[in-house]
């Protein structure tokens, strides 16, 4: 079955005091300097990253646009001539190395995403749509909702095509979570420049055994394990598909997208409700700066939207019952929220060595820079109503990167629309950063709904989009806000510009609906995870949209100098 988070969290292994070094890759169109490393440890359910390297940079009016390669711009933490200004002496060398590592632990980097959602399977297409605004709640279509079920509404995938990355028998047979999982996983693969199969090119790009899969899941396969119960009772144990088990626990996703690829190095699966993406993207963390991999996809699957699923989410009165108006349902926020609107997909991301990533010259997204957890050991479903778990796991998250509350631009929230737990997280979020300049939030569950345990790893895609491309997505559905509410803080109706360095998602969650008969007392769990610009050189970038990168030199030095 799913390993549990915190137990399967490695301590972190000092090697060497010493800064590892390689020479970037000829075919890097990036101008040669030497970076310092980020260097963060321990298991946690916080993560930064950064933005990948430029080819080249200009200043303008202190603001700095930076310039990658094929047409592609990104926004960086700063520009060559700030991070020139910014390194000292014992950072930077004339040799144009790269520095691998600080303190013994090594640099991890995202090096490629893949999703499936309700908005398509295309990364890009996804946080197009997000800026736009678009919903993709709906009524549900693929069965017939009972009619005496309070929420007959969701963020349904519909027509799902598994394009090549899987052949449309075996997404028929296995639950749709695998399937999810698995395409999201080789579409990961192939935005980072890597063959997505097995095979002579898998071989010669990969050293299988050094690479794994690390993919959660809060439900696990529910379709299977429905369909089964129902086989069980209309025509007997002997009639049940042989595949109900296997399909159902959540390892198996992990285990089958590993299968596939010949994947050899660490292989598990992570349940951790809501926060499970985020656990799995730090225990990959993890294994990579343990020496345990070089590669790792990372990230988490969910696909609950079935009778067993949404009746059990309604026995809890846990949804919006908002039928009549489904793509304003999900309101995190408003005074006229009434609860989650249930949505489903899947979030991987390609982690690598930064050591790695530059031998063979990969398209460097951003870097991880550490994170965190907590639990509010509080109530099995609710927040505590003071946030002392969200407060609590952001702190951590924080003092393991070395960074302070006024070095974070952007919070990706956790925000599902219900009366306990919009507030309660978005009081924390202000008192800690609401004096930062600049510094905006939103959440991305107001157009595709609640994925959950998926949900945190979606919404990691959306974190590094915001950094890569230098746009923030609405915040949709906000009519009538709460009180406590700083409206200055969030992201307004429509798309926003916003230089971000340092990025922050948020994700809690309680054991889920199946568990709650079973278990007298959840508590909940409270992640967050940071995203951080990337300035190291020889990362070639991915396509982005050309957000203009920003801040003093003076505020760029601090911040180098403490992450540093």
């Amino acid at each position: 079955m799913a390993a549990c988070c915190a137990a399967t969290a490695t301590a972190m292994t000092t090697t060497s005091a010493s800064a590892t070094t390689i020479e970037k890759p000829s075919s890097s169109a990036a101008s040669t300097r030497r970076v310092a490393p980020l260097t963060r440890g321990g298991a946690r359910v916080s993560v930064f990253f950064a933005t990948a390297a430029a080819s080249s940079a200009r200043s303008r009016g202190g603001r700095h646009r930076a310039r990658a390669g094929a047409g592609a711009s990104l926004v960086v933490l700063a520009s060559s001539d700030a991070v020139s200004t910014a390194m000292s002496s014992e950072t930077m060398s004339a040799d144009g190395a790269v520095a691998l590592t600080r303190n013994g632990k090594k640099r991890v980097v995202v090096t490629g995403m893949g999703c499936v959602t309700a908005m398509g399977n295309d990364v890009d297409v996804f946080y197009e749509k997000l800026l736009n605004g678009e919903s993709s709640i709906t009524p549900i279509t693929e069965w017939d909702a009972h009619e005496d079920m309070a929420t007959t509404i969701a963020g349904e995938i519909k027509g799902f095509d598994p394009e090549e990355f899987m052949t449309k028998k075996m997404a028929r047979r296995v639950d749709p979570f695998i399937a999810y999982q698995i395409v999201a996983a080789k579409k990961a693969l192939q935005a980072a420049k890597l063959p997505f199969a097995k095979g002579d090119e898998m071989d010669a790009a990969v050293d299988k055994t050094r690479a794994g899969c690390l993919i959660g899941s809060a439900m696990g396969g529910m379709h299977s394990f429905s369909t089964a119960t129902e086989a069980l009772v209309t025509v007997g144990h002997k009639k049940m598909n042989p595949f109900c088990i296997p399909f159902a626990i959540t390892n198996m996703g992990s285990a089958l997208t590993a299968m596939d690829l010949g994947f050899m190095g660490p292989n598990y699966s992570i349940s951790s409700a809501c926060a499970s993406g985020n656990f799995c993207i730090l225990n990959s963390v993890d294994h990579i700066r343990n020496g345990e991999a070089d590669l790792m996809l990372a990230g988490a699957s969910d696909a609950a939207i079935l009778p067993s699923g949404m009746g059990g989410f309604c026995s809890v009165k846990a949804m919006s019952k908002r039928n009549d108006d489904p793509t304003r349902a999900s309101r995190p926020w408003d005074k006229a929220r009434d609860g989650f609107v249930m949505g489903e997909g899947a979030g991987v991301l390609v982690l690598e060595s930064l050591e790695n990533a530059l031998k063979r010259g990969a398209p460097v997204l951003c870097e991880v820079l550490g994170g965190n957890y907590s639990c509010d050991a509080h109530h099995m479903t609710e927040p505590h109503p003071d946030g002392k778990g969200v407060a609590l796991a952001i702190d951590r998250a924080l003092d393991a990167c070395g960074l302070d509350a006024k070095d974070v631009d952007y919070v990706n929230a956790h925000a599902t629309s219900t009366p306990a737990g919009d507030m309660a997280e978005l009081r924390v979020l202000q008192e800690k950063f609401g004096k930062n300049p600049g510094f905006k939030i939103n959440s991305t569950k107001g157009m595709i709904g609640h994925l959950l345990g998926a949900a945190s790893a979606v919404e990691a895609v959306a974190c590094v989009k915001a950094i890569t491309d230098g746009w923030v997505h609405p915040n949709v559905n906000l009519d009538d806000p709460e009180d406590d509410v700083d409206l200055a803080l969030l992201v307004g109706p429509t798309k926003e510009r916003l230089d971000v360095k340092v990025a922050l998602s948020n994700s809690f969650g309680f054991g889920g609906a199946s568990h709650l008969a079973l278990v007298p007392v959840r508590p909940r769990h409270n992640s967050a995870v940071l995203f951080g610009a990337y300035e190291g050189g020889g990362g070639g970038g991915g396509a982005g949209g050309g957000g203009e990168g920003g801040g003093e030199g003076s505020e760029l030095r601090e911040l180098w100098r403490r992450l540093f």
